[in-house]
């Protein structure tokens, strides 16, 4: 086995989640990196951060594949006084060659919602959402949980299958129901509560519910229940199985690069204080 430069894991990493893929507004690819350069070690991570850049110049990772784009709203400086181009200026200076794979790795089967599928118990997965070219692709996910389960218990389950954050898991709903068909969508989830209700599900796993948004399915769809996770935790067991593709891919052409999934959280809430009414239960 050889090293690859970082063209070849490019390369790879295109031919697994194919740019073409993404949404229109999207801006995944390679940000920063020379492509002649070799690439022993990728630490892959949910936010291209500063406490992701920390540990890949700690571990000695020459790339960082990471889903959340740095700069997907453009922007008219990289000065490192800003915290992206701060980001930047670290990469360069140490080496390290930055590449996002967001709604492209959203979409490709299997991507970020069958890994989210998967940690919270569900069987039998399909898009909630199909691609217009490809029907087994898709944001999100539809399945059933084996065996149904009683609405609290699944949420216990879903915090259980992911990693620890501030916030933890909310759920909207009566907590004594049956749920079976679930519908899931890593990271922020509710523009599809269109196709949530069309899927016909019992529960939806998603992050960042808005208020309002929650508020109004709850109204239109009253037993079809909402539990809400961490962004940065609906997001993070996806790494796990792009390493392990992106290491079978790279061996298939004779090639071999180690991988390491991040430890950092990069979730930006760091403490939950519980109101009076929790303490008391």
């Amino acid at each position: 086995m050889s090293t690859p430069t970082l063209a070849q894991v490019v390369a790879v990493l295109d031919e697994l989640y194919p740019p073409a893929w993404a949404e229109d507004w999207d801006r995944p690819g390679l940000v920063c990196g020379d492509p002649d350069a070799p690439v022993e070690h990728v630490l892959l991570a949910v936010d291209p951060v500063d406490v992701v850049v920390d540990e890949a110049i700690e571990t000695g990772a020459q790339l960082v594949l990471a889903h959340h784009p740095l700069l997907m709203r453009g922007t008219s400086t990289v000065a490192a006084n800003f915290p992206k181009g701060r980001v930047v200026h670290r990469l360069i200076r140490e080496g390290v060659a930055l590449f996002t794979a967001h709604t492209n790795a959203d979409s490709a089967r299997p991507g970020v919602s069958d890994a989210l599928a998967r940690v919270v118990g569900l069987v039998d997965l399909e898009p909630l959402v199909p691609a217009s070219h490809d029907a087994t692709l898709g944001l999100g996910r539809v399945g059933r949980l084996e065996p149904p389960l009683p609405l609290r218990a699944f949420a216990e389950q879903v915090a259980q299958g992911l990693p620890a954050t501030a916030g933890g898991v909310r759920v909207s709903g009566d907590p004594d129901a049956i749920v079976e068909r679930v519908a899931v969508c890593g990271g922020a989830g509710d523009s599809l509560f269109a196709d949530v209700r069309a899927a016909g599900v019992d529960a939806y796993v998603t992050a960042d519910l808005r208020h309002h948004p929650a508020s109004e399915a709850r109204e239109q769809a009253p037993g079809i229940a909402l539990v809400e996770v961490s962004h940065w935790a609906s997001e993070w067991p996806w790494l796990h199985g792009a390493a392990e593709r992106l290491t079978a891919h790279l061996a298939s052409l004779g090639l071999s690069a180690t991988t390491t999934v991040s430890t950092r959280s990069s979730d930006p809430w760091s403490f939950h204080v519980p109101s009076p009414s929790e303490t008391t239960r």
